[in-house]
């Protein structure tokens, strides 16, 4: 199936304490490149993550977006500021007999007082921060893999319709071929007779020159390849394996075969085919660049 290599995809998962989004996006590129943008600490997710895109994507410039944040019970460490607190108890005591007021501290106007506990977040585990984000890039990969297949399918599409209109182009040449080979003829043969003064014409001389012109503007051979080209177009087409690069080198083929009967068209008609034979090469071009 064709993949189109511009994509988006989003996971999220809630697991192991740990709450993780993974976002996914790519546009063209003609090789497979890596961009990542991670929270704080956690360096150690770009090669795994990588290794882990580079197995399912062959093409593309990828860019992948993470955000780990630790929601579980346990991942919060609340610890008695002790040297804070004896020193704000002893401070009240003695603002109590300084001034002769009923010392009545209680638990709560010590949770009130600020810098009494100090919190502190635990980091989970590398492992299971790469586990859990691994899995949310398989969830977001599942959405990225999908969508590129939906565009994938609109490029194939296209790109069909644009080689079924090549080859009843192609058609078109080979069927006019031989007729610029007779009319070449009679308008040579015209010529002479009008030089000659309607004298006999040299029958021989006119078939040689007729075949030299015919084996000039011969074109048999470069229409064949061009069919065969397309034949090759067609098939990679419904290939399961990436096939963005071979496209591309069938389309540069295809445009030398239709540089080469333009070149050699002595037909108006023939050589406006070619014309619109190398726009639609043209728009086939354009839409493989956009193929995995």
């Amino acid at each position: 199936m064709v993949r189109s290599m511009t994509g988006f995809g989003r996971g999220k998962l809630c697991e192991n304490g740990l709450e993780v989004t993974v976002e996914l996006k790519s546009v063209n590129h003609r090789y497979f490149e890596f961009s990542s943008r991670l929270p704080r600490g956690c360096a150690y997710l770009e090669e795994p993550l990588k290794d882990f895109c580079r197995g399912k994507i062959s093409r593309g410039k990828l860019e992948i977006s993470v955000t780990v944040e630790e929601n579980g019970a346990d991942s919060t460490l609340i610890e008695i500021n002790e040297p804070f607190a004896d020193a704000y108890i002893a401070a009240l005591k003695k603002l109590s007999e300084r001034y002769g007021i009923e010392n009545d501290i209680k638990l709560s106007s010590l949770v009130c007082a600020a810098d009494i506990f100090n919190v502190k977040k635990q980091q989970a585990a590398e492992e299971t921060v790469t586990a859990t984000v691994l899995a949310a890039a398989d969830e977001a990969l599942k959405g990225f893999i999908a969508m590129r297949e939906t565009e994938g399918a609109k490029l194939e599409r296209d790109v069909r319709r644009r080689a079924e209109l090549i080859l009843k182009k192609v058609e078109f040449v080979e069927n006019r071929s031989p007729e610029t080979v007779k009319a070449y003829r009679e308008k040579l043969e015209q010529r002479i007779r009008e030089l000659l003064c309607d004298a006999t014409v040299d029958e021989q001389r006119l078939l040689t020159e007729t075949a030299i012109f015919a084996d000039k503007t011969a074109v048999d051979e470069e229409t064949v390849r061009l069919r065969s080209h397309i034949s090759q177009l067609c098939a990679l087409l419904e290939s399961d394996e990436p096939v963005g690069r071979k496209l591309d080198f069938i389309v540069q083929e295809m445009n030398r075969e239709a540089n080469t009967i333009g070149s050699k068209a002595q037909d108006i008609e023939i050589a406006h085919t070619v014309v619109d034979i190398k726009a639609e090469i043209e728009k086939i071009r354009e839409q493989i660049q956009n193929i995995e």
